[in-house]
């Protein structure tokens, strides 16, 4: 915490010369309503046997003192005092009309003492002294105007007493001069108070000041990383689209080819195409994971399922760039099952066996599991360089990469340190554990703890097993709107292939001209498939809606979107439509046509 300074008594004099002049005039109100009060009772006391010639004259100077005091409260709530002077000048001005209305309350007693008995000598006593005990709050931060004020009321008071030459008259005078030093400590032990508040006060005020400043630099920086976060969200939901729509293309020309050519090996390679385009659309999404965990739009799924499938998965991605490596790539523990999401568990794995082999140059990546009571401990050990003490706490956190790691190949170079971002996020959000064990020289063991399942479900064949489904879509009329030429051309030759008819369009105004120029005898449409995402702001649901009034609510559709961050879901209920995520693989389209028209694939 910042040190707060320590002021001076010059310094605190200075700074709190505001605070005194306005608790001056604010006391001027009391002081004069005071001075009625004490003049009432001096009128009333004194008035039988006092002479018009002392009376008039000391009320006139009085009324004067009065009416001069009260214009100059007028004069200060009217002024903004700014500068250190300014305040001097007006402190200088309360104090002479204190002063003044000291000099006259003197004289009061001076005047007035003579003329009445004990009683009411006494009472002028009592109303002296008491003027000059009122004045102590406000005076006490100025003792020599305190002093020179009580000097004024008491020392014509005490003379006069003394000036009957009896002995009860001079020890009276004594008492009064010694009620006149008591008066002086007490004002001196309230200025001490008063100047100690004063100090805490203006620490206070200081705290205060440097925590406001404090508060808006924290103010503006959560304003500047919440814009940052918003931007990066939205260039993410932005890019989405675009970057989904090549691999969208790919895996359709892909399909495409496979229905001109029946040659076994081509079969084979699209077969690869389509995994290494579902893998490439997985990297992707993990980098899309960052942003839309950060927006709330992950939900964890669990169910139980298999680590053999994950195996399968990750040997088919990842063997290939062991292979260049000269690594060897194991799995152990396909028999387990296990109860989590399984992919946000692959996309975990994923992360962690890319950066093992990115970063080992020799010996072997091991997937594998432990069963530790009723959970399971998934851990994939590398043989890599390893990760220092002081770095295991800092590699989970976003775009860190550790420094001189071994150099990479072009193919394989750094990420942006979002893969253990990532993955530590994810498993927070599935509430698993995960572990770091490392030792430089030696190798590095990631682990994360999933319950154990119960039970197996059973899988989908491998694609380059029994190859894909066929479809047959002879007589069937789909018509189609896409404004990516690629995809557009891909979804013909692919949808050409299984026997339908094609009416493509590459906007919403081309189909509704289409639509206003059919005539009657137009067949009805068997299915639509629209992107979502098209011209002027316009969306597959607007021209889903166009064909649907000229040929039904009922024709079936299914809209195509390249973004995950869409809120899309209650739409597609309420009007009936399905969806698919870009990039669609042709077995997912293929079988999302089947169900639609209600037609077998064989």
């Amino acid at each position: 915490m910042t040190e707060v300074p320590t002021s001076s008594s010059t310094e605190l004099s200075a700074s709190s010369l505001p605070e005194e002049v306005r608790s001056a005039f604010d006391y001027l109100p009391a002081q004069l309503a005071g001075n009625v009060a004490g003049i009432s009772v001096i009128l009333m006391i004194f008035w039988p046997t006092t002479p018009l010639s002392v009376t008039l004259p000391w009320l006139s100077a009085f009324a004067v003192m009065w009416l001069a005091r009260l214009w100059l409260l007028r004069r200060f709530k009217l002024a903004s005092p700014l500068t250190v002077p300014d305040w001097q000048r007006w402190r200088w001005l309360w104090n002479a009309g204190t002063l003044t209305s000291g000099a006259l309350w003197g004289a009061t007693a001076w005047l007035f003492y003579p003329g009445g008995g004990h009683v009411q000598q006494i009472a002028l006593i009592i109303t002296v002294y008491t003027f000059c005990i009122a004045v102590v709050p406000v005076l006490a931060t100025q003792p020599r105007v305190f002093l020179m004020f009580s000097a004024l009321c008491f020392m014509p008071m005490a003379a006069r007493v003394a000036t009957d030459g009896s002995a009860d008259s001079y020890r009276l005078a004594g008492i009064l001069l010694l009620i006149f030093s008591l008066s002086t400590l007490l004002a001196r032990s309230y200025r001490q108070a008063l100047q100690r508040a004063l100090e805490l006060k203006l620490r206070a005020d200081h705290l205060l000041a440097q925590l406001r400043v404090e508060k808006l630099a924290a103010d503006a920086a959560r304003q500047e990383a919440e814009v940052a976060n918003r931007a990066k969200t939205q260039f993410f939901t932005a890019a989405s689209h675009d970057l989904r729509q090549p691999l969208h293309a790919m895996g359709l020309f892909a399909e495409a080819l496979r229905q001109k050519n029946h040659d076994v090996e081509v079969a084979h390679l699209v077969n690869s195409i389509n995994e290494s385009v579902d893998a490439l659309e997985g990297l992707f999404s993990e980098l899309l994971d960052i942003t839309r965990i950060d927006s709330g739009g992950i939900e964890v799924h669990p169910q139980h399922f298999p680590l053999a499938d994950l195996y399968r998965k990750l040997r088919l991605h990842f063997e290939p760039a062991a292979f260049e490596k000269g690594l060897a790539l194991r799995f152990r523990g396909a028999r387990h099952v296990v109860h989590a999401d399984p992919l946000l568990v692959e996309r975990i794995l994923r992360n962690l066996v890319s950066n093992a082999i990115r970063y080992t140059s020799d010996g072997t990546v091991l997937v594998g599991c432990r069963r530790r009571g009723d959970l399971l401990s998934l851990q994939v050990w590398d043989t890599g360089p390893g990760i220092t003490e002081d770095q295991q706490a800092l590699v989970f956190q976003e775009f860190y990469q550790i420094p001189d790691r071994p150099r990479v190949e072009p193919h394989q170079r750094k990420g942006l340190g979002l893969g253990l971002a990532i993955v530590k996020r994810l498993a927070d959000l599935m509430g698993a554990l995960v572990g770091l064990c490392s030792q430089p020289g030696r190798g590095t063991v990631f682990s994360i703890e999933l319950p154990l399942g119960k039970s197996a479900p059973q899988t989908l064949p491998m694609l380059s097993g029994k190859g894909p489904l066929s479809l047959t879509l002879e007589g069937r009329t789909i018509v189609v709107v896409e404004d990516e030429p690629a995809v557009l051309s891909g979804l013909e030759a692919l949808l050409h292939g299984w026997g339908a008819r094609i009416l493509a369009f590459e906007s919403v105004a081309a189909c509704k001209a289409w639509v206003q120029t059919a005539h009657g005898s137009m067949p009805r449409p068997d299915l639509m498939i629209v992107d979502y995402r098209l011209e002027n702001s316009l969306t597959g649901v607007d021209a889903l809606a166009l064909v649907r009034e000229r040929f039904g609510e009922d024709l079936p559709a299914i809209v195509i979107t390249g973004s995950t961050m869409t809120e899309l879901d209650l739409e597609a209920q309420q009007k009936n439509f399905h969806l698919l995520i870009k990039p669609v693989v042709p077995n997912k389209l293929r079988a999302m046509i089947a169900f639609k028209l209600g037609v077998k694939t064989f």
